[in-house]
């Protein structure tokens, strides 16, 4: 899929980064490769440098007009009079042909690279993501991607659901097959499961009872049984490299009360807040509401005892070659348009009582939304 360059005449793009880890310089090239290479967009004309080892692959997958040997112009430079000459070196060289003196450079280009450009004259602009705008409206096939990764996800999730509901209770903890059920146990069945769907999982949350009030804690150790369990999954497609990303709370056996009201004031929360997605639509004024609606029903945000409670996280993010993009659902927010893949995922965490968190994704339509997410939200785990 051929893309429009950023640069203009005057200046040109310039990346030097492995794909594998810049998702810009994925969404530029349709290239993946672990190791760093150029990337330029030079007067319209996009080109890569790649050494001996990935020509001919980058040749037959990349989506660029060139394909520039390293080697080649390695040799070049030489000739020029450079003895032992680097990557920017290299850069040098085929700027100097185009004329070219300012460079349009992501926010995280290599400082080292960067001064050493600086010495030999060039201007640098570095640019702050979204670097490419047009990554943030997801096309037909990207939001397919999109889907196919939940999919993937929902299937792992519904396993693990399954392999808990297995489980016996005993002096307040979940047991199966004879042991304790334990978060790593069930967090490497739901990553083998996505595996099998060719999707990789890295840093999955099944976190119960206290540590699921730290929203970022992946829990350790035994599960609770009573008391809320967070499962959060974000796997990316290892064909597609799109992400997926689903979050449900769980209880197995009796929980109390105000368990129960805390899991259904998340829940009502987050369903207004879908309803609210559209084109248009301030991602600050949703995120504000839920604050509100908080508030309202009770549950205050702030320092305890020197932890922090309530509601002290975004409401939601876009999703796409990166698990967390524009736009945001924040404090700070972001006006929503047709085409945005995003979450929505309140939470609330309170210590000694427990912690939940709901997580969909949805495609912002011109008059509302379409969610992605086709996963039950139930939080009381029933006996097979």
């Amino acid at each position: 899929m051929k893309r429009a360059a950023v640069s203009q005449p005057e200046i040109a793009t310039l990346f030097i980064a492995a794909s594998e880890q810049d998702s810009n310089l994925y969404y530029a090239t349709r290239f993946i490769a672990p190791d760093s290479f150029i990337y330029m967009e030079i007067k319209g004309e996009r080109l890569l440098v790649m050494s001996d080892l990935e020509m001919d692959r980058a040749r037959a997958q990349a989506s660029v007009d060139r394909v520039l040997s390293y080697s080649e112009l390695e040799q070049k430079a030489k000739a020029q009079g450079i003895k032992d000459p680097t990557t920017v070196d290299i850069v040098h060289v085929v700027l100097k042909e185009f004329k070219i003196r300012r460079l349009l450079v992501p926010a995280n280009f290599p400082f080292i690279h960067a001064t050493r450009l600086q010495e030999l004259g060039y201007s640098l602009k570095p640019k702050r993501d979204p670097f490419y705008e047009q990554r943030v409206v997801k096309t037909a096939d990207e939001i397919r991607h999109i889907e196919t990764a939940q999919r993937a996800t929902e299937d792992a999730v519904a396993a693990a659901f399954e392999t808990v509901r297995r489980a016996t209770i005993e002096r307040g903890w979940l047991h199966l097959d004879g042991e304790v059920l334990t978060s790593e146990r069930i967090k490497k069945l739901i990553n083998v499961k996505l595996m099998e769907r060719d999707c990789v999982a890295q840093h999955t949350i099944v976190a119960g009872g206290e540590q699921a009030c730290d929203p970022h804690n992946e829990g350790s150790g035994p599960l609770p049984a009573g008391r809320s369990i967070i499962f959060d999954v974000f796997p990316r497609s290892a064909t597609s490299r799109y992400f997926a990303d689903m979050s449900r709370t769980i209880v197995r056996g009796a929980t109390t009360p105000d368990l129960k009201r805390l899991y259904q004031t998340v829940k009502d929360a987050q369903e207004e807040a879908i309803e609210k997605v559209k084109d248009g639509a301030d991602g600050m004024k949703i995120h504000q509401g839920i604050c509100a609606r908080f508030d309202k029903a009770g549950y205050k945000t702030g320092l305890v005892n020197g932890r922090m409670q309530g509601y002290f996280h975004g409401t939601g993010h876009g999703v796409g070659l990166d698990i967390h993009e524009a736009p945001r659902i924040s404090r700070t927010g972001s006006l929503l348009q047709e085409g945005h893949v995003v979450t929505v995922e309140p939470g609330l965490y309170y210590p000694g009582l427990g912690a939940v968190r709901i997580e969909d994704m949805v495609l912002v339509t011109k008059d509302g939304c379409r969610n992605l997410t086709d996963f039950p939200k139930s939080f009381e785990l029933q006996d097979s």
